[in-house]
């Protein structure tokens, strides 16, 4: 028996260091704002607790389908009883984990995002761009109320300046949509007849062009063209945004 439970757990303590070393892998797509690089943290402390308990369940299988197997159908495995101090001593951690989780990232990492975008946070107050979003199927139309400039999604690119608050106002014309940014890592329901928002500091500048999570995609199935409803995502140096809003509202004017 004691063969048993230390041959598992030498099996236990390499899937254990494996999974952990992984997580020093750069293997997360391409970061475009703050809270991007936030919940990045938050998810590599959830995977840190959870390859533990993974690699611990996948241990005991693994070992006990190689080592009591049987070439005999009608034959039954090796009976095992939960009892004594190695039963409680999961218990007590696997509680211990969960109750960590609650309270990391539950009440305090999630929670500091959510004042962040939220009331009280910028989100209400400080943001320096304001860009109203309004879904319909199938795109996304884009309004920078303070320039009087009005995109159209699927055939122009959402440009934004970088190291810069930036606040989304988004609702729907007809049915929920989800407006999601992957390089923010930011998604909400764009609901008919309500507004919803979120914040996001934006980073140094990045593009579609270079990296594929720098796009507003709806997340939210919403009928026959809603994989269509995709608009490249541009993030350019805070100069050169206001280049770009000069073109276009000079454009505007001259089309009048």
């Amino acid at each position: 028996m004691a063969r048993h439970v230390v041959s598992a757990a030498l099996l236990w303590v390499f899937l254990t260091a494996l999974g952990e070393a992984s997580i020093f892998l750069d293997w997360f797509p391409s970061v475009g704002a703050s809270e991007a690089e936030d919940f990045d943290r938050i998810f590599l402390v959830l995977l840190a607790m959870g390859f533990p308990v993974f690699a611990f369940v996948v241990a005991v299988l693994v070992y006990s389908m190689l080592e009591f197997k049987t070439k005999d159908p009608g034959e039954t495995g090796a009976t095992f009883v939960g009892r004594g101090l190695a039963p409680r001593v999961w218990i007590a951690i696997t509680s211990a984990l969960a109750l960590l989780v609650m309270i990391y990232p539950g009440m305090t990492g999630l929670a500091e995002l959510s004042k962040e975008s939220g009331e009280g946070g910028w989100g209400e107050h400080d943001a320096e761009l304001v860009v109203q979003v309004t879904g319909f199927r199938w795109a996304w139309k884009f309004d920078y109320p303070e320039s009087g400039i009005s995109l159209l999604g699927a055939q122009e690119e959402l440009v934004l300046p970088a190291e810069t608050v930036v606040r989304f106002d988004i609702n729907s014309e007809d049915v929920v949509h989800s407006f999601w940014i992957p390089a923010f890592r930011m998604k909400i329901d764009a609901i008919p007849g309500r507004t919803t928002f979120f914040t996001v500091e934006t980073k140094e500048p990045g593009s579609y062009d270079t990296s594929t999570v720098f796009r507003a995609q709806c997340a939210e199935l919403c009928g026959l063209d809603h994989s269509g409803m995709v608009t490249r995502v541009r993030v350019v140096t805070q100069e050169e945004f206001r280049d770009w809003v000069d073109s276009q509202t000079t454009a505007a004017a001259r089309g009048q």
